[in-house]
């Protein structure tokens, strides 16, 4: 069995209306996933099963989502080793340690290309940093800069799907896979 980490990308489903995170773990164990598990009611599932490649996880939840809940919804999957390598990859460690939810990471399903990489550097402001590792990207924002243009130009229209999490989820979910 492996484990997996799938994330899903904005989970409102129109007007006052959030997945349940029990709705999720059934729409789950219906495909035939065995012991899911949340992280707060933002979208983040871990899960196991044979085995399995990982554009056709995507296509399934992504599917069943569709079904159970009437909308689509992106879900980027990584593998357990994966995930805890994407968490040890944190280019912002001191600043994790004093500010968790200043540090967020873009998961993407593919890579980012260099190119858009260095696009988003004209967008950094003042005590922000940004880093790719491994084709996410990883940010410090600060508290000082509440509307940064950084974070808003991370979108799916500039640098494809994707989804963000701060460091304080990442660690949590990695500690969910056994990091």
């Amino acid at each position: 069995m492996q484990t997996y980490v799938a994330l899903l990308y904005s989970i409102v489903l129109g007007e006052g209306r959030r997945v349940v995170m029990s709705d999720l773990r059934a729409m789950t164990e219906g495909l035939g996933l065995n012991n899911p598990r949340t992280l707060v009611a933002t979208g983040n599932l871990v899960f196991e099963t044979k085995e399995t490649e990982i554009a056709a996880l995507e296509r399934r939840l992504e599917t069943a989502f569709q079904k159970t809940f009437g909308r689509h919804v992106d879900i980027i999957v990584r593998r357990a080793d994966d995930w805890l390598k994407l968490a040890a990859g944190n280019p912002f460690p001191a600043e994790s340690a004093a500010a968790a939810d200043q540090v967020a990471v873009r998961v993407m399903r593919k890579p980012v290309p260099a190119e858009a990489v260095a696009a988003l550097e004209a967008y950094i402001g003042k005590a922000e940093r940004m880093q790719a590792v491994g084709g996410d990207i990883w940010i410090f924002f600060s508290r000082e800069t509440p509307s940064s243009r950084l974070v808003a130009a991370i979108s799916h229209k500039r640098l494809g799907i994707g989804t963000s999490r701060n460091w304080n989820t990442v660690r949590r979910l990695a500690e969910m896979v056994g990091g």
